[in-house]
């Protein structure tokens, strides 16, 4: 079980917005800031929901090609809404809310470029209902 994941982010402070818009409505939040003097180095944000970041974005070149991250969605309307919002803090559309059946029948998500290009996603697996 994977307990965070971490990531750098060329330009933090636009990566932090971004995130902040795009992960509220699955409950995610900012949690904890750590200064460049506190980590050795570079600067980080991490997010989550209470009690506990999951997401860290670090302000430094990002490194090598994109990544793809994947967040658990409680429902369908859940997965529209963090697309609207990843759209709206200027993501770039990466596949619109829907069912993707090729990876299972109740399979329902959504994808957004961040600013740095990596493949953020909110997906929900339950039957519509």
């Amino acid at each position: 079980m994977i307990d965070h994941i971490g990531f750098m982010v060329a330009d933090h402070p636009r990566s932090r917005a971004f995130y902040v818009q795009a992960l509220a409505p699955l409950g995610f939040a900012p949690m904890l800031d750590v200064t460049r003097e506190q980590s050795g180095g570079y600067g980080s944000a991490g997010f989550g929901p209470p009690q506990q970041p999951q997401l860290w974005i670090g302000s430094a070149a990002a490194h090598g090609g994109a990544m793809h991250v994947a967040f658990a969605a409680d429902s369908r309307a859940d997965v529209d809404v963090f697309y609207a919002a990843a759209l709206a803090a200027g993501g770039r559309d990466n596949g619109a809310s829907g069912l993707d059946v090729h990876y299972q029948p109740n399979y329902y998500g959504a994808f957004a470029l961040d600013p740095n290009g990596h493949n953020i996603e909110a997906v929900c697996h339950p039957p519509a209902g």
